[in-house]
């Protein structure tokens, strides 16, 4: 967080000094936003992975090469080989998800993204060159997939530790901002080469990954290391070097000085008992038993709330629902409707909070589920009835369940997308926080894997009811939500520690603060951040 300015009195104007102090503070954030945004570019990269293989999935091309001739010569990829295809990069990402816990402790969190990065490009390359081999083409998606799933964690961990608190939510926002951007682009480019003859029709927006691989690569080394690690590693001059870059003050800054002085101070307490283990993610010391399980639960809760089945399989499934657009420019209006609502997210997690975005979410979300999965079982035609045999019934029916479907999505951008990555990244102390991460981020990607390859079968069986499934999964995250998980909107990493010691009721956690010494002598700072004065008033902002 920036250094504020003590504030000047109502009605007066602030110094020519002054404003031009506030103006290089201001650009000071604009470099941590800067930073944080680019690192969650690796958000763009599993995104558009997840967005550009349901497009392959139905091209003729793709079919050919990698699914099975039927008696009368044409070809079908079958549920069983959409799910191994699809499927293959979430078992990847549980693997890196799990893996990146020892390369950003022992390399840095810049250096472990690089890494897994690289990784991933490989994985990319061999996707690209495959020919016929759907064993090839698996593979290549589970070496991605293990360079993604590293950096799902990877990416709030670096935010966490990196970002201002009080804009801490928004910046782990962009991470699910930039997800959704790259689903969003992946259909635009799979509707724009799916009619080119050959292999170019999915080669071409396989083969761009290579690109985001390539960027994320080249950058990542013009960005500072987490001060929190370089400290917790006794590197104190780079750590004041990164706190410096991120902040906009010189190294030997009062400011610097301060922030290393207060982020000792915790990460000597962290410390004491030796070196962490992955049991103690699970020990009663300051019930990092509960924060393990509440940032896995939130994950759990997420996968299986249904958005994940639109993505990868909406294609497919709307056919049944007798539309006249084609498949690929649904799945362009779901992308397009993802990317606008997850905008607002990025003030809503700072104004409603992360538990009330939560609650809003399971019930909005739930509510559509219900809806859809109703309308659908009731109206929709018999999957594979041709369009001229469907009744005014059935079409309506389609209408509304792809309604349902669009405000679904809608729903997640805004709450379940993006608040369990901001929980995740802001719960836990630097002792522990690698593996924590690590183990919230493989809990996503196994049930992703599973979702991947056994909804496809749940719904050739039961059709739309499968969309009471995730009913009852949202409605049993509601009820988790207000009874397990605390508000830690504006909370310091320090802070949050601080609110699990205290033993405060998840339902009355909104209304907690720090203890008056806290905050009267900043017994922790955040990363490169000293202990708050005053702050700056509206008069101050608007003179």
């Amino acid at each position: 967080m920036l250094h504020p300015l003590p504030s000047s009195s109502p009605g007066q104007s602030l110094p020519s000094c002054r404003r031009f102090q506030l103006w290089v503070n201001t650009m000071a954030n604009g470099k941590a936003i800067v930073f944080c945004f680019f690192v969650a570019f690796g958000g763009f990269l599993f995104g558009y992975d997840i967005g550009v293989i349901s497009g392959c999935l139905i091209m003729p091309d793709f079919i050919e090469r990698f699914g099975v001739q039927l008696p009368d010569g044409t070809w079908e990829l079958d549920a069983h080989r959409q799910s191994i295809i699809t499927s293959l990069l979430s078992a990847g990402t549980f693997v890196g998800a799990l893996g990146q816990a020892f390369s950003s402790d022992r390399f840095g969190r810049r250096w472990s993204i690089f890494i897994w990065c690289a990784i991933f490009t490989v994985g990319v390359a061999i996707q690209t060159g495959t020919e016929r081999s759907i064993a090839q083409i698996s593979v290549g998606r589970f070496i991605a997939g293990l360079g993604v799933g590293a950096m799902s964690a990877i990416v709030p961990l670096y935010n966490g530790e990196t970002a201002p608190k009080k804009i801490r939510g928004a910046l782990l926002v962009l991470y699910q901002l930039q997800i959704i951007a790259g689903i969003f682009l992946s259909y635009i480019l799979d509707f724009a080469t799916h009619k080119i003859p050959g292999s170019a029709s999915w080669r071409i927006p396989v083969g761009l990954q290579l690109l985001w691989g390539l960027i994320l690569c080249s950058g990542i080394m013009f960005l500072p290391e987490s001060p929190r690690y370089l400290l917790g590693q006794g590197r104190e001059q780079e750590a004041r070097e990164a706190i410096s870059a991120v902040n906009g003050y010189p190294p030997n800054d009062p400011f610097v000085d301060d922030a290393i002085e207060e982020l000792e101070v915790g990460i000597r307490e962290e410390n004491q008992g030796g070196k962490a283990t992955w049991a103690e993610c699970f020990s009663s010391r300051n019930k990092l038993w509960m924060r393990t399980g509440n940032g896995m639960m939130l994950q759990f809760i997420q996968q299986l709330n249904g958005q994940n089945f639109y993505y990868y399989y909406g294609d497919t499934f709307f056919k049944s629902a007798g539309t006249e657009l084609s498949p690929y420019i649904i799945q362009i209006i779901l992308g397009g409707v993802s990317f606008v609502g997850t905008v607002p997210a990025l003030y809503l997690i700072e104004t409603w909070g992360r538990r009330r975005s939560l609650l809003l979410g399971a019930f909005l979300e739930g509510s559509c589920s219900l809806i859809a999965g109703l309308v659908g079982h009731f109206t929709l035609a018999p999957v594979g009835t041709p369009k001229e045999l469907l009744t005014p019934r059935n079409r309506a029916g389609g209408d509304v369940l792809i309604a349902f479907a669009v405000m679904h999505v809608f729903s997640f951008s805004i709450f379940w997308g993006p608040v369990p990555w901001v929980y995740l990244g802001e719960s836990f102390p630097l002792r522990v926080r690698s593996k924590a991460i690590a183990l919230g981020s493989a809990t996503n990607w196994i049930w992703n894997f599973l979702l991947s390859f056994f909804a496809p079968r749940i719904a050739k069986d039961i059709g739309p009811l499968i969309l009471l499934i995730f009913f009852g999964m949202l409605t049993f995250g509601f009820v988790y939500v207000w009874f397990c998980i605390p508000e830690t909107k504006g909370l310091s990493l320090e802070e949050v520690d601080e609110m699990y010691r205290t033993n405060v009721k998840p339902w009355n956690s909104a209304d907690w603060k720090p203890n008056e010494k806290h905050l009267a002598h900043g017994h922790h700072a955040e990363a490169g951040t000293p202990t708050e004065k005053p702050t700056i008033t509206q008069n101050e902002l608007v003179a």
